[in-house]
């Protein structure tokens, strides 16, 4: 029998010619997308899922508890230490619980939390159930740390998420084992909670009808806020900028210019008069100028760092040249403000401009290697999503940003407000600091993602990468003095993170340390009963000194910081001049308007 080897060559090449056909019929029939495309559709989706977890990365959560899981399945001999570190936990609970039970003695739970600082969790059984649950917080913690091979990011973020679920679960979070409720509904017969359950219609009808309008109680800006006399002397497209009145006959030569920052409004540093750091200023003899930051709208997505650098800054930088001529000017950045003050001065000692007398940085950071606990919402897989959240809408949302800062002190700013609002029925006026925290801004989504990009993810400006006009900037090259704060519990600017100062300029340090958060250890008044602080210079030629041996070196002074810093600028002042007017007309300058300006009521 012979075959055809022409036939089945011809077979093959038509089969395979008929192959080919489909695969290119198939291929005509799907879409075809450019990189642009794909990028688009991609992060559409990415964001609608960002938007349903508050600009949570699922997938963060999911590499995070997969190292945390995975490491620890390989981990026989820690499974069983933490496995004997919860018994004997157990234990000492027990005994506790025999204690208070059979000598009817009252017991602090071992721990102090906000959620069990009322005197009946003292009392049994409300103090077993809290030191059960304190004990349970500290076993979890241990749970998710010190696993061999984990990610310390992975563990950081594993850590605050079990906390967060473990704290909606805490007793004093239900009715029936709060004693304080309990005690206030007998009391009040039940009124405090058909009262929460009022205040619980209006929340929920408010966020339904997405009312932009900030609850700051009985606090309006420009009546009872930020009432320091003063002009708008110059606006453009970012910022306005704001010379105050004068109250004294001379000033110090040297003006005062502050540099806020744009993720609040300016006038947390103009609060109610007795917490207003620009009065106070203001009567010590100085000219002082604040820029206030426009809230961005959509439009402005494109706003990056380098716009707020030479339309913010620099501008305002020029306009008090104009004003003040012929002297140098005090820089005061704060939180964002003086990293950008920082980036500012650090550009102007590469041009070898002397124009800074110096620079006071009020809890700012320039070095990001720990930048505490908002660390937790960043990485890769987070930055993605937040990005795509960010370009739809053109802008991070103010309350995106304040449930981030609030997520980090649950018990303080989520759980006890709500148990005190819906379940004791308590409605808390807002003081002028909770005023101003209601009255949030937006962040530019362009800005926004290179700032967390470049300084959170990358550190440019302590390594000397970040790039002004294309060249890059060091904080090594500035000679101008400066005195730095930094505050005990703040969650936003750890204190041992702004001390970092230390590290990289080559000038004179004075570094003061103040008891009390972000906001509140900053917007002290210039007398406080509560405040201290601790106070020392360093020159460049001293050795290095860590934080903590810093700490321990330097005594406590008691009161406001405000006076203590000053007396450092009239330090660094060269003397006194007559009180300026406010503008220049002559060089461009004029009055706008009244203070406290157009800008800050953007919503």
């Amino acid at each position: 029998m012979t075959y055809s080897t022409d036939s089945n060559t011809d077979t093959q090449d038509n089969t395979y010619s008929s192959f080919i056909s489909t695969l290119d019929s198939l291929a005509a029939k799907i879409p075809q997308f450019d990189d642009e495309a794909v990028e688009n559709i991609d992060s559409k989706l990415r964001a609608k899922i960002a938007k349903l977890t508050s600009g949570m990365s699922p997938m963060q959560l999911v590499l995070a508890y997969s190292d945390w899981l995975g490491h620890l399945a390989i981990a026989p001999a820690r499974r069983l230490q933490l496995l004997q570190n919860l018994a004997g936990k157990i234990k000492d609970v027990s005994s506790a619980a025999v204690k208070t039970f059979s000598e009817n003695a009252d017991e602090s739970p071992p721990h102090t939390s906000p959620l069990f600082k009322h005197e009946l969790w003292k009392k049994g059984p409300f103090n077993i159930l809290a030191r059960s649950h304190q004990a349970t917080m500290s076993w979890l913690k241990e749970l998710g740390t010190d696993i061999s091979g984990m990610d310390s990011s992975n563990a950081e973020l594993v850590n605050f998420i079990n906390e967060q679920i473990f704290q909606l679960l805490a007793p004093s979070n239900f009715p029936l084992t709060n004693p304080e409720v309990l005690k206030t509904t007998k009391d009040e017969r039940g009124r405090n909670l058909l009262k929460g359950i009022s205040n619980l219609q209006r929340d929920i009808q408010k966020t339904l009808l997405k009312k932009n309008t900030p609850d700051m109680g009985d606090f309006v800006v420009g009546e009872n806020l930020a009432t320091t006399p003063g002009k708008v002397i110059f606006q453009n497209e970012l910022m306005e900028l704001i010379q105050y009145k004068a109250t004294t006959s001379s000033v110090a030569q040297e003006p005062v210019l502050i540099v806020p920052a744009w993720i609040m409004k300016y006038y947390i540093l103009d609060l109610t008069p007795e917490k207003s750091l620009v009065k106070y200023l203001v009567d010590q003899g100085k000219t002082v100028f604040m820029i206030s930051w426009k809230n961005p709208e959509k439009e402005d997505r494109e706003l990056c760092l380098d716009d707020y650098l030479k339309s913010g800054f620099f501008a305002a930088l020029d306009a008090v040249k104009a004003i003040a001529p012929n002297t140098k000017i005090n820089a005061v950045g704060y939180c964002i403000g003086g990293t950008l003050l920082s980036i500012g001065a650090a550009t102007l000692a590469r041009e070898d401009d002397d124009i800074l007398n110096s620079i006071t940085l009020l809890a700012a950071q320039v070095d990001f290697t720990e930048p505490g606990e908002i660390k937790r919402f960043l990485g890769a897989s987070q930055m993605s999503f937040l990005d795509s959240l960010m370009w739809t809408d053109g802008y991070l949302e103010a309350a995106s940003m304040g449930e981030a800062f609030k997520a980090l002190r649950a018990e303080d700013m989520i759980i006890n407000p709500a148990i005190e609002r819906y379940y004791l029925g308590r409605e808390t006026k807002p003081n002028a600091l909770m005023a101003w925290n209601a009255d949030g801004t937006r962040m530019p989504a362009k800005m926004h993602s290179r700032y967390l990009q470049q300084l959170f993810m990358e550190n440019q400006l302590a390594s000397c990468k970040y790039l002004v006009d294309g060249k890059p900037i060091a904080l090594q090259d500035i000679r101008t003095p400066f005195f730095v704060i930094g505050t005990t519990t703040d969650h936003v600017a750890p204190w041992k993170s702004v001390y970092k100062i230390h590290n990289f300029v080559r000038s004179e340090v004075t570094f003061l340390l103040t008891n009390g958060g972000h906001n509140a250890g900053i917007v002290c008044g210039e007398e406080h009963p509560r405040r201290k602080f601790q106070l020392a210079t360093y020159d460049p030629m001293d050795k290095y000194m860590s934080p903590e041996t810093w700490a321990e070196a330097n005594e406590t002074q008691q009161g406001s910081w405000w006076p203590a810093w000053n007396y450092w600028l009239d330090e660094h002042s060269i003397g006194e001049v007559p009180k300026r007017t406010i503008g220049a007309s002559k060089k461009g300058y004029k009055i706008i308007r009244e203070a406290p300006g157009e800008y800050v009521f953007g919503q």
